[in-house]
């Protein structure tokens, strides 16, 4: 099985510097992991139920009560940003379409 989208493009994508001794490992590493998903699709699972949590152990959580007095206005959360608009924050664009 080849991978489809090359490593170069990905490792761009995530802004990850790669070297070519790298990508060859990887692809590689990308390869292995796609045949196990390609065999585990294979597997005849009907009549299996479904499961999400085998440990048995529960969330622990507590209510989600907001505490007023430990709340930003808007204007103290906004007052050292760089830049804001209509009361927002304004960030440099992170992902680019090239």
């Amino acid at each position: 099985m080849k991978t489809q989208v090359p490593v170069s493009h990905i490792a761009q994508l995530a802004n990850i510097p790669i070297t070519k001794d790298e990508e060859l490992k990887l692809e590689a590493a990308f390869e292995e992991t796609l045949a196990v998903v390609e065999k585990l699709q294979s597997v005849n699972v009907s009549g299996v139920e479904p499961t999400f949590q085998v440990t048995g152990l529960e969330n622990v959580t507590r209510e989600d009560i907001i505490d007023e007095q430990r709340m930003f206005t808007q204007e103290q959360a906004l007052a050292n940003a760089r830049a804001q608009h209509d009361g927002f924050f304004v960030v440099p664009q992170v992902i680019s379409q090239d």
